[in-house]
């Protein structure tokens, strides 16, 4: 039935290894500079207190968006959020990242920085 906080229905994937390496950094607004770790296969940004990175902002749902891992790489996706998830400008509900790309939940935009290859 689709993606809840927790993480994608069916996405955890028995012996799924992340590339180390990766991160997701604030890069405008109140938190610029804040930065954590692509660690995991799920990452969630949002207000609420269960997000991974979690923003006291008022302009985020939360549970915002995610940053996932699967088979084809790393992608963000849109939680159903009110404002929604834009990269590079234009509104997604899924997108496989690619070096470069900037993501913009609310009025704040994050860059991620991809494992090398």
């Amino acid at each position: 039935m689709g993606e809840t906080a927790a993480g994608p229905e069916g996405a955890s994937q028995p012996g799924i290894e992340v590339p180390r390496g990766g991160s997701v950094m604030i890069r405008t607004g109140f938190y610029e500079g804040f930065e954590m770790p692509l660690d995991r296969e799920w990452f969630v940004i949002g207000r609420g207190r269960t997000a991974d990175m979690v923003v006291a902002e008022a302009t985020i749902s939360r549970a915002h968006a995610a940053i996932g891992y699967d088979d084809t790489g790393f992608y963000v996706e849109d939680l159903g959020s009110t404002n929604g998830t834009l990269v590079n400008g234009a509104r997604i509900e899924r997108h496989t990242l690619k070096r470069g790309d900037q993501i913009q939940i609310g009025r704040l935009v994050l860059e991620v920085t991809l494992p090398p290859a």
